[in-house]
């Protein structure tokens, strides 16, 4: 059995690292280059890095900074935002990221998986999906949660494998920030009816959220913002208390 992950993300707005509650109320969170070392040194197994306003507003992810968060780590690096078309995806793997993370502009142009996963490789695709639980059913959402879709988050995210797709990141907006866990329900679904790794992101507040995630909730990863931006949970501590907990995940040596 693979060793669960942990992710810390980054949401990227003006250059600056930032959080908030349900894709609203942002706070700054810090230097995300300095951020971004910190969680390596830390052993962090993965990190993310996500320009938040990017679709929204039309931009290109910020690829110097890019740049520079990958020369102060030295673990796997995601990016996202942005992304549209294959020439983003090459200027930023030659910026230093690992992997693309890929959601409005996946779900305006699913092609754009296929694309991806046939230029570099199923294992540099990410996709990332938005999603909120409204009278029963998970509707996907574009642009930063800010507009929804008719897309349906199980079923996008069997289109995304099928097209591609090394990963999926899935975010629960009820959760986002609260606090409260993960969507275990949700996430317990989509690994089951998946055979790649699916990544939890939404609700960590405590130690406790993230193992539920890997024993109920089945994930493959837990990514988490706030609770390691701001201290409230550091990654050496976590892990401890996962492999005392059970889980298979791996140790600083």
């Amino acid at each position: 059995m693979l060793a669960k992950r942990i992710i810390p993300c980054l949401d990227i707005k003006d250059g600056l690292t930032v959080k908030g509650i349900n894709f609203v109320a942002l706070r700054d969170a810090g230097d995300p280059v300095q951020l971004g070392a910190e969680y390596s040194r830390q052993g962090a197994d993965e990190l993310v890095f996500l320009d938040i306003t990017a679709s929204h507003e039309g931009r290109k992810t910020f690829v110097e900074l890019v740049r520079k968060v990958a020369e102060s780590i030295s673990i796997p690096f995601t990016v996202g935002g942005g992304i549209r078309e294959l020439k983003d995806v090459d200027t930023l793997l030659n910026a230093g990221a690992d992997k693309v993370s890929v959601n409005s502009s996946a779900l305006l142009r699913p092609e754009l998986i296929d694309e991806i996963a046939a230029n570099f490789g199923n294992q540099v695709v990410v996709t990332a999906i938005d999603a909120r639980l409204d009278n029963g059913r998970w509707t996907c959402y574009l642009n930063g949660g800010r507009i929804p879709t008719d897309k349906e988050l199980f079923s996008w995210a069997k289109e995304a494998q099928e097209r591609g797709a090394g990963e999926i990141l899935f975010t629960s907006m009820n959760h986002d920030g609260v606090k409260e866990g993960y969507a275990n329900e949700a996430l317990c679904v989509l690994s089951e009816r998946l055979n790649i790794p699916v990544i939890a992101s939404g609700g960590a507040g405590k130690a406790e959220h993230f193992r539920d995630a890997f024993i109920q909730g089945k994930a493959d990863a837990a990514l988490a913002a706030s609770v390691f931006h701001f201290g409230e949970i550091p990654i050496p501590r976590l892990k401890a208390y996962l492999a005392e907990e059970g889980v298979n995940i791996r140790l600083i040596t």
